[in-house]
């Protein structure tokens, strides 16, 4: 703490950053927890002759929220893995990715970094049937690339290392930067892949569709089952509800400890104050039975503040005030402060009278 009870910088600064990290927690762990339990919330239906039905008496057509699992089958054509022979999906991505060494001028190591420098996506329409043969039920999946978690196997992964120089390795230690190479890699969403969709569901004339939901809840299609899926959210919330906790909890510590230590400052203010108007009353009170007496005042106030008996003999600094003997200045408890501001003294002075 500072002079007067204010914290000092770092402190403050302190408080701050820690108030900032608990509202930032708790902000997504607010959103964590809506998402988990508008998963929790979901309906969830059976891809079965029933579903048209559902959605018939469903206010509007549609259910805002709906969980659906199905296998993925195409609408019209089909897309062909580039790399690999009688493979065939629906979504296609392609990713050219640069890894390389980059030079960190502060730590003083080198440090991977990776950067996408080609990507490119194909779909082609499809939707989610029963996984029992025979049945013609459908959903439409519509807008695919917009699901916050879209699951695309990886069918092909090959890394081209950089073929390089001695005149190109001094060139790379010079720039701080060192090729490593190129990764090139396809993923899909096969065909006759299991896929779980999160969305709004809705019946359009005769077409059954799953998009996304216009109450601003995740889009999901996930490889995995809903059960998982809804697992690892509320996962995720508990863990930023504990982070949440635990900079809360550093941060109140902090601010009580802050307020602590402005209290002693205030009592340890207001007790100097009583003893310096004690001590004023005092004096003014040696004044007038001195001057009651025909003794000179002049003596009284150039008396040590403590034990009012010898002269004052001390300057105490850094405050400058003149107000103790010798004797009374040795006698102060470690750290030594000035009777008068409570200030730390730096150096005392002796004073001589002429």
């Amino acid at each position: 703490m500072e002079g007067g009870g204010r914290p000092s910088a770092t402190q403050a600064a302190l408080l701050a950053a820690s108030t900032a990290l608990t509202a930032l927690f708790y902000s997504v762990y607010r959103q964590k927890a809506r998402v988990a339990r508008g998963l929790e919330g979901a309906r969830r239906l059976r891809l079965d002759g029933d579903l048209r039905a559902v959605l018939l008496e469903a206010p509007g057509r549609c259910v805002p929220y709906a969980v659906i699992e199905g296998v993925v089958r195409s609408v019209k054509e089909t897309l062909s893995s580039q790399f690999v022979e009688n493979c065939k999906g629906v979504v296609q991505r392609l990713t050219l990715q640069e890894h390389k060494m980059v030079w960190n001028r502060t730590t003083h190591l080198w440090n991977d970094y990776e950067k996408i420098i080609h990507q490119r996506t194909n779909t082609t329409p499809f939707q989610l049937v029963p996984q029992e043969e025979g049945g013609d039920i459908a959903v439409r999946v519509m807008k695919p690339l917009e699901a916050a978690e879209l699951s695309l196997e990886t069918v092909y992964e090959k890394f081209h290392p950089s073929v390089q120089s001695f005149t190109d390795v001094i060139g790379h230690y010079i720039s701080g930067e060192r090729p490593k190479g190129i990764q090139e890699t396809e993923q899909m969403l096969k065909v006759g892949a299991t896929l779980t969709g999160v969305g709004e569901l809705v019946l359009d004339n005769t077409t059954l569709k799953l998009q996304p939901p216009k109450q601003g809840m995740p889009y999901y299609l996930s490889g995995g089952d809903f059960d998982s899926l809804l697992q690892k959210h509320e996962s995720s919330a508990r863990f930023w509800k504990i982070l949440t906790l635990l900079f809360g909890f550093a941060t109140s510590a902090l601010l009580l400890y802050l307020l602590r230590k402005q209290f002693r400052q205030h009592r340890q203010r207001r007790q100097l104050r009583q003893m310096q108007e004690e001590f004023r009353q005092a004096q003014e009170r040696l004044l007038r039975e001195a001057t009651a007496e025909g003794l000179g005042g002049e003596t009284l106030k150039n008396a040590c503040v403590i034990c009012l008996g010898n002269t004052k003999s001390c300057v105490f600094l850094e405050c400058g005030h003149v107000c103790s003997c010798t004797e009374c200045y040795r006698a102060l408890p470690e750290p030594r402060r000035c009777p008068i501001c409570r200030q730390p003294i730096a150096r005392v002075v002796p004073l001589y009278n002429s």
